[in-house]
Parts: C-alpha cells; structure tokens; sequence
C-alpha cells in the first residue's frame, strides 16, 4: 500500500477514534451538598441554645437556619410556621393578611402580609430573599463582566439610559456616573429607604406601585455627585437588571438561570417581574435555603465552580471589600462592596441583608456559609438574630 494514502487512513481513523472517546466522556455530575453530623463541642453548645431561643419566639418568626462549612452541611432546620393563622387581621401598606383582602386583586405579589406570596412563594420551598436579591444580581453583573459582556465597573451607565425620558441634568448625571457607583450605593440620587419599614413612606414603597421603576428612580433630584455619597438606594440596584438586560440582549433570570443557576446547580427559583417585564433586582428572587448558600460557597472558592471559572479573582476581592467605608457616618467598621454589606469584624464578615431578617453570611477566614430566613414584618417585638448567630458561626 502507498505510504501516502496509509497516513491519510491512520490519520482518519485517529480522528474519528477521538471523536469518539470525547463524545463518551462524561460531564462530572452536578454539586450537591454533603452531609455532616460532627460538631465541636463549642459549637453544638451555642447551636443548641440558639435553636432554643428561636423555638421559644425570641427572634420572631424564623423560617429555617442552613450552616455549612465548605461543601458540607452541618446544620439545617426549617420551622414550618403557619403564615396564615399568623397574618390574620393584618392590613396595612405592606398588604393584606390571609383573611384581610377584600377581593383576588389584593392578593399579588408585592402584597407582604398574604402567605400566598410571602415568605414562601406558593406554598412551596423557595423563600424571598428580599434584598439579598441584590448581591445576586451583583454576582450576575461580575459574571457578565468576566464573560466580557460587559467591559467592567468603570463602565459609563449612560448608553443603557438613553431611550428612558429623563431630565438634561439626570442625563448629565449619568454621563460621569459608573457601573461602580450603583453597585456600592453611591448613585447619588435623592432616596428615602434605609432604616425605615414598608408600612412607612418610602421611595422603595413609591417605586414599587409604579408603572415603570427605572423611570421612577431616574425622575429623582441629584443630592450629589456620583461616587460622593454612599445611601441605600433599592431604585439603583433596580438598574442593574436594565444594565444586564442592554449588555447580554437577555433578561438577567434568563442570564443567570444559565451563566449562574444551571452552573450551580440551582433547578428551582421564582424571580418577580415589575410592570415594564424587568426581572425585579432589588428585592424578587425567591431561592431553597440551600441554594443561596451556594452564591456564598462560590464566592469562598474564588469564583470557581466545578473546575469552571465563573467570576473573576479581582471581582470576588472587590465584590467583597469595602469600597465604601464607614457607611454610616459614626467612626464604625461598617463597610460596603458590590451590593454586599462587609461587617465591623476583623477580618470582616461579607454579608446578605433581606428585608424581614433575611440573613446571607460568607466567614471567608472558616469557610463557612450561613443563611437565615426569617420574615419579621409583622409588629410583634423580637430580637434581631444576626449578631448571635454570626457568634455561633464563629465557634465552628
């Protein structure tokens, strides 16, 4: 046989054989998580008695607790409260409760006293995050960036607002201001939000029974220059999922169920969509306790999931600093990243806050995650769980 034409055939038949044995080769399997019963001896303490305060009411009403240390759980509880015994003749701003609305119109899903909605979305497991929300989102908007869809947090925001009617000195605005400025809270817009209940006057109150929640947020007073200013501000988190929507052509629960959520591993969410069809960024995403955990483990693994690289090294550093320091204004610790809160522990701690107690802990120093969900709307005294339950973390 010709040695020309016995090398093409040895050739083809090498191709096809590796053709072949790529197609075989399977995809390593879909994370879930261990399980662990082993605790130390300080911790089982701390834990046992936080679990009795909590069984006997005294942070409110508490939903579940998930503690893990790297890929393991160590601790899981869900208390299946009665939400609608519980909301029974509750009627205020925030909604109605489960014997309280007048017809089916009131009973929608930013209606935060009715258990068809809240905490828990249709009687099923997925629980609101709330304002943890954001940190999602923000962990989507690093994604985008690393996946060069968006070119980074310096990033002039203007281009995404053009076709929005808005005033020449907003559009001024947004011509010096950056991806950065909303993404640590400085967007420099008039908003009245922090520290202040839904049963309250709000922008966050107002934006949320408006048409159009970019307008709304877009449509209020300069207070100051971006990046100047750090106020909480639920109507710029909002424009990220316009961001994501103009820089991917996709709407960013359609980006993150597949560049984030299938990744992960994460099959079930519910994610609110506002009037105008945008995904709701600042507070809509519905996740299993579980689930959110693991944003926090992909954070404590530096970005890296299953072998794959999601976020980049800078963006896990940066999303979990304190870009803004001393967010309160009174000499504390107390810091901000990329819509995460950094604590006033040394090292400190990087956090998710939702509203209702809503409680996303990342101990980068142990490796641990913890969640509480909790929904503490109701006017009814109680403790605030956090600070206790990031001590107990603290002794794993």
């Amino acid at each position: 046989m010709n040695y020309k034409i016995l090398t093409i055939i040895l050739l083809t038949l090498s191709y096809f054989s590796c053709k072949e044995s790529k197609q075989k080769i399977s995809k390593e399997p879909y994370f879930h998580w261990k399980e662990n019963a082993y605790r130390n001896s300080v911790f089982k303490f701390s834990l046992d008695s936080l679990v009795h305060e909590v069984e006997k009411g005294t942070y409110g009403y508490i939903d579940e607790i998930f503690i893990a240390k790297q890929d393991t759980i160590v601790f899981q509880k869900n208390y299946n409260l009665d939400y609608a015994e519980i909301s029974k003749d509750k009627k205020g701003k925030m909604g109605c409760g489960s014997n309280m609305c007048l017809d089916s119109s009131e009973i929608n899903r930013y209606n935060y006293y009715h258990p068809k909605y809240h905490p828990y979305y249709l009687n099923s497991n997925l629980h609101t995050l709330q304002s943890i929300t954001k940190s999602v989102a923000s962990t989507i908007v690093g994604i985008a960036i690393y996946n060069n869809e968006l070119s980074g947090v310096n990033k002039i925001v203007y281009p995404f607002f053009q076709e929005v009617s808005i005033s020449d000195s907003i559009k001024r605005h947004l011509e010096v201001t950056t991806l950065e400025d909303i993404l640590t809270m400085q967007l420099g817009l008039a908003w009245e939000e922090f520290g202040k209940s839904l049963e309250m006057d709000t922008n966050v109150s107002e934006m949320e029974l408006s048409d159009d929640w970019i307008n709304y947020t877009l449509q209020q007073p300069i207070k100051a220059a971006p990046g100047t200013v750090w106020n909480y501000n639920s109507g710029a988190s909002q424009l990220l999922s316009k961001i994501i929507k103009d820089a991917t052509r996709e709407t960013i629960d359609k980006y993150g169920s597949r560049s984030l959520f299938k990744k992960l591993n994460i099959q079930d969410y519910y994610w609110k969509k506002t009037p105008s069809k945008l995904p709701d960024t600042e507070g809509g995403l519905y996740l299993k306790a579980e689930d959110i955990a693991k944003i926090g483990l992909l954070y404590l693994q530096n970005g890296v999931w299953n072998g794959e690289r999601l976020l980049s090294k800078t963006w896990v550093k940066e999303a979990l600093s304190k870009q803004v320091k001393d967010i309160y204004q009174d000499g504390g610790k107390e810091g901000y990243g990329y819509q995460w809160w950094l604590t006033g522990d040394e090292p400190p701690l990087a956090v998710g806050l939702g509203y209702g107690n809503q409680i996303l802990v990342i101990v980068p120093e142990k490796d641990i995650v913890g969640v509480v969900y909790a929904w503490n709307v109701f006017e009814h005294k109680a403790k605030y769980i956090f600070r206790d339950f990031v001590d107990i973390l603290q002794t794993l």
